[in-house]
């Protein structure tokens, strides 16, 4: 084995874990870390595959600021832990026969094994390999010509999120008690103090005084 293929083997079983830890961590919190730690060890890979634009990228902006976005959104949603897991062995049957058929769907395209090269993959790979090559250039090329509407159908998928999260952030709680700052601007003392004019308290007469002693 060499140095490649051992942290090849490393970075992947590192991601595996933490892919198996977002999906089972109590704690939305610790899911939001671990799926932090899942995309760092998928940057590590594309750097092997020297795909140096697409680890960057991930790193910067997965990293940088979705996640960060996310933590946030769950730090502040104040989720209930239980009332989430309610339904949890109740949609199991369902959640287990999805993940079969998806293992079933990889396992059956990785033993057929993928289709040999063609001469223009063949070409395309030596030039991906020569020292003048710049893989960011080529890849922009690729996804705004042939790849022109996912690219925008993502675009929107991830403006629709940001908008929903901006949404369930700024949603109004009962259990916070918070002030516009703009009623604070607009008081007087007039609203908030009122002088009665009330009449002054009489003596008692001496015979009640006497009797209340008495």
């Amino acid at each position: 084995m060499d140095f490649v293929s051992g942290f090849f083997y490393l970075f992947s079983a590192v991601l595996l874990f933490a892919g198996f830890r977002v999906i089972t961590a109590r704690n939305p919190v610790h899911a939001v870390l671990y799926l932090m730690l899942a995309f760092s060890q998928a940057a590590a890979l594309w750097l092997l595959l020297k795909a140096e634009f697409l680890g960057i990228a991930l790193v910067l902006v997965y990293l940088g600021a979705v996640m960060v976005l996310f933590l946030f959104v769950v730090m502040m949603l104040d989720i209930n832990v239980d009332a989430l897991r309610a339904g949890f062995w109740k949609h199991l049957p369902l959640a287990l026969a999805l993940g079969g058929l998806v293992s079933v769907e990889l396992i059956a395209v990785l033993w057929t094994g993928f289709p040999t090269a063609t001469a223009d993959a063949a070409v395309a790979s030596v030039a991906m390999h020569a020292p003048d090559h710049r893989n960011t250039y080529a890849l922009g090329r690729l996804l705004y010509s042939e790849y022109l509407y996912p690219i925008q159908a993502a675009a929107i998928i991830l403006l629709v999120a940001m908008i929903a999260a901006i949404a369930l952030t700024l949603r109004g709680r009962k259990d916070t008690k918070t002030v516009d700052p703009g009623v604070q601007v607009r008081v007087r003392a007039a609203d908030r103090l009122r002088v009665l004019s009330m009449p002054a308290a009489k003596a008692a007469p001496p015979d009640a005084a006497k009797e209340d002693h008495a």
